[in-house]
């Protein structure tokens, strides 16, 4: 019997299937299932002592320097970087369709021209004269980057193994690229890794900093193998909501320097500019004295942002409440609202709630909790927050308010934009003393939900003799 010449490959995780099937049984994906060429190469075994070379190891202590860095000349994106780009690098940028993605690097490849720089920027998705185009918008027609239109990873590969070859090299985007020993159409996983392979050992080789952007799917994550974020040094996500100009871009990984570091850019008509006071940025459209607001101090990497958390509570019309959350996780909202019922008495659960991190931020750390409880009563009172507070703290499900870390970076931002208040959890661990004080702003220290909702009038949300349960679930704390 003839063997088969082709295969089945997931287009989102890479299995492989030797035949079509309607569903991906390793990632779950439907109609993921792509058919390539089989390679035939198949495996062949290695054996030990025979045609390698012993490998000399060494101590863990030892002097090494720090590697050399090239600052882009954007900060907000050398801080995401850790402090600009490392030669022999290999950085890759996802982001959704229009996000700004080929802007920021359009920018970034004009400012490090600017230094001496070489710098290459290929693009597969648009013509040259696009390309000029948006340039010409920028104000970086002038700037002396080399600009190139292909495809074909076997052209761009040797034009960038020239001698005087370029420093910086941006690949505008790796499913784009196909490479013409494959008989895979181009975004194919078999295309984007074996590509990616390519151009990753030609930087290590060469010593150039490589740009890869790449497409994401509708979950927002980066399209293609997984193990692409594998073989890359930084991955980089550039995030934002349509309809706010606010634009962040984030590290999930980098090899050097911090993870969850941000940058934080605002989109207007002359690129992206860049915002080195993010908190005030946030908190410029709040408005003081209403209920269902309350700003958060939370940390996003290294530093300090402070987020004004929206909740609306309003009586349902239908059987089942709605929950819709903007900007946090909506199984947190979940837990918190049940703490709520469970602890301390009130009685939400057949209320509609909505929830909006303002500013299209979105917020994953459990700091927020405490700031969401507030918001949430002082809308289902109607009783506002006093505008110069500010608040922190995760939620346990016992009612208890557990501290978090890097406290006094939260405080000291919340007194530098003019906060009066801070309300923190209470340190109470072994060897560990109060929070420290923060010149001009008053610390309110509580160790129990309950003594949140003291300070709001919720008679009216007390549900069947709950109360009593809360108050002695915080006698018993």
């Amino acid at each position: 019997m003839a063997k088969s010449t082709s295969q089945y490959v997931c287009q989102s995780c890479g299995a492989v299937y030797p035949r079509w099937a309607g569903r991906c049984d390793a990632c779950g994906e439907w109609n993921s299932l792509m058919e390539e060429a089989r390679s035939d190469v198949g495996p062949k075994a290695v054996t030990a002592g025979k045609g390698g070379r012993k490998l000399g190891f060494v101590s863990l202590k030892g002097e090494t320097k720090a590697p050399p860095r090239w600052p882009t000349g954007i900060a907000e994106l050398d801080r995401v970087c850790g402090g600009g780009l490392v030669p022999a690098s290999a950085l890759l940028v996802g982001g959704d369709p229009g996000i700004g993605k080929s802007t920021l690097l359009l920018q970034a490849t004009a400012a490090l021209a600017r230094t001496g720089l070489s710098v290459a920027y290929i693009s597969g998705e648009e013509a040259v004269d696009q390309v000029r185009l948006r340039a010409a918008r920028l104000g970086l027609d002038e700037a002396p980057v080399a600009l190139a239109s292909a495809n074909n990873l076997r052209d761009i590969l040797a034009t960038l193994e020239e001698p005087n070859g370029p420093q910086v090299v941006v690949i505008d985007s790796i499913q784009t690229m196909y490479l013409d020993s494959l008989d895979s159409a181009p975004g194919s996983v078999a295309q984007v890794r074996a590509c990616s392979h390519e151009l990753i050992r030609l930087a290590k080789k060469r010593g150039f900093s490589l740009f890869l952007v790449g497409h994401v799917t509708k979950e927002g994550s980066l399209a293609g193998p997984r193990v692409m974020e594998h073989m890359v040094d930084t991955v980089l996500y550039f995030e934002g909501e349509r309809g706010h100009q606010f634009r962040i871009l984030r590290a999930v990984k980098n090899r050097f320097g911090a993870t969850d570091e941000i940058g934080v850019f605002e989109m207007t008509d002359g690129g992206l500019s860049e915002v080195t006071n993010p908190s005030a940025l946030f908190l410029a459209e709040r408005r003081g004295n209403i209920s269902g607001s309350c700003v958060m101090a939370g940390m996003e990497g290294t530093r300090p942002v402070l987020v004004e958390i929206q909740a609306l509570v309003a009586s349902s019309a239908a059987g089942t409440p709605r929950r819709a959350v903007v900007g946090w996780d909506s199984g947190r909202l979940s837990m918190v609202l049940a703490v709520l019922e469970a602890r301390c008495g009130l009685a939400l659960g057949g209320n509609d709630v909505y929830l909006n991190v303002a500013g299209g931020l979105r917020v994953t750390e459990p700091a927020a909790d405490l700031a969401v409880v507030a918001a949430l009563i002082s809308s289902a009172c109607g009783t506002p927050v006093p505008a110069d507070l500010v608040v922190f703290g995760e939620i346990g499900l016992s009612g208890e308010i557990r501290m978090v870390s890097q406290a006094e970076t939260r405080l000291k931002e919340a007194a530098k934009l003019g906060f009066a208040e801070a309300m923190c959890p209470t340190r109470r661990a072994k060897g560990k003393g109060k929070p420290p004080a923060v010149e001009g702003l008053r610390l309110r220290e509580i160790g129990h939900l309950q003594d949140l909702v003291s300070l709001f009038p919720t008679d009216e949300l007390t549900g069947n003799g709950k109360a009593g349960e809360g108050k002695k679930a915080k006698a018993e704390d």
